[in-house]
C-alpha cells in the first residue's frame, strides 16, 4: 500500500483557512469611510464651505476674465468659462484635500486615534478610508460645479467620457494631497502647522499651472515648472478630455498615470507616518 502524505493541518483535522488580511482591510476601510461620511452628513457646513468658494471663483473669474480668450497666443479655446471649469474643479480638489488632516488632528485631540491604533484596526485602512472619503466628496462637488458651469452656458465637447476623466483626475489629485495632509497631521499634531503647510503648498501649485491662465501667456519658466506639477497634470488631463471631441488621449492617459503613481507613493509614505506618531506618543 502506498502511503499518502497530508499537510499537518489536514492530518490534525484542522481545515485550512484562507488569509483574512485582505478581507479585514476592506471591512475596516468600509467601516471607517462610513464613519466619516456620517460625520459629514451630521455637520455639512465644511462640505458646503469647500464648495462655495470654487463656485464664487467660477462665477467671478468667468465674468471678469471672459475677454482673455481674445489675447493673441491664447490657446485654451474660444470660451473662457469652459477653459476655467476644469481648473476650478482641480482647485476645489486641491484646497479641500489640503484640509483632510484636520479629521486626524480632531481624533488625536479626543483620544480616538490612540484607541484606533491600539485596536486591531488595519493601519492602511485608516489612511485609505480618509482618502476614499475625500474622493467621494470631490466626486459629488465636481458634478455640482459642472452643473453650475453648464447653467452658465458652458458646453463640453468631450461628453460623458470627458466628465469621467475629469472626475478621475480630481479624485486622484484629492487622494494624493489628502495623504500628504494626513501625514503632516500625524507628524506635526497641530492644526496651525497644518494650515501653514497647506497654504505654503497649495497657493504656489495653483499659480504655477494653467488652472486660471494659459501658460503660453506666462513666462517660459512657469510652463517648465508646470510640467512637473501634479496639480497641472490633473488640470491638463481633465481639460483635454472635457473640452475636445477628439482629445489627445496619449496626453490624458500619461497625466492620469502620473497622478495615480503620485497618489500611490504618497499613500504608502503617509501610512508609514503612523509609526512615527506611535513612537513619539
Amino acid at each position: 500500500m502506498t502511503a499518502t502524505t497530508t499537510s499537518p493541518d489536514v492530518s490534525r483535522g484542522i481545515p485550512r483557512r484562507p488569509s483574512r488580511a485582505g478581507t479585514s482591510f476592506l471591512r475596516h476601510t468600509a467601516v471607517l469611510t462610513l464613519r466619516q461620511l456620517r460625520a459629514a452628513v451630521r455637520v455639512p457646513a465644511f462640505v458646503v464651505m469647500n464648495l462655495v468658494q470654487p463656485l464664487i471663483w467660477l462665477l467671478l473669474f468667468g465674468q471678469l476674465f471672459e475677454s482673455v480668450v481674445e489675447i493673441p497666443g491664447f490657446s485654451g479655446g474660444a470660451d473662457y468659462l469652459e477653459f476655467l471649469t476644469p481648473g476650478i474643479v482641480a482647485m476645489m480638489a486641491l484646497f479641500g484635500s489640503a484640509w483632510a488632516g484636520t479629521s486626524f488632528i480632531e481624533d488625536m485631540n479626543r483620544g480616538v486615534m490612540d484607541r484606533l491604533l491600539t485596536s486591531p484596526t488595519h493601519r492602511g485602512a485608516l489612511m485609505v478610508a480618509s482618502l476614499v472619503y475625500q474622493a467621494v466628496l470631490t466626486f459629488v462637488q465636481t458634478l455640482i460645479v459642472l452643473g453650475v458651469a453648464w447653467l452658465l452656458g458652458a458646453r463640453f465637447d468631450g461628453g460623458l467620457a470627458g466628465v469621467l476623466v475629469l472626475l478621475a483626475a480630481a479624485m486622484l489629485l484629492t487622494a494624493s494631497f489628502s495623504a500628504l495632509s494626513n501625514a503632516a497631521a500625524l507628524l506635526a499634531r497641530d492644526q496651525n502647522v497644518l494650515i501653514g503647510l497647506s497654504q505654503l503648498i497649495t497657493i504656489p501649485l495653483m499659480f504655477l499651472s494653467s488652472a486660471l491662465m494659459d501658460t503660453s501667456l506666462s513666462a517660459d519658466w512657469v510652463a517648465d515648472v508646470a510640467a512637473f506639477n501634479p496639480f497641472e497634470w490633473a488640470v491638463v488631463a481633465g481639460r483635454e478630455a472635457l473640452l475636445s471631441a477628439d482629445p489627445d488621449w496619449a496626453t490624458v492617459w500619461t497625466d492620469l498615470g502620473y497622478l495615480a503613481a503620485f497618489a500611490l507613493v504618497l499613500g504608502w509614505l503617509s501610512t508609514r507616518a503612523f509609526r512615527v506618531y506611535q513612537r513619539s506618543a
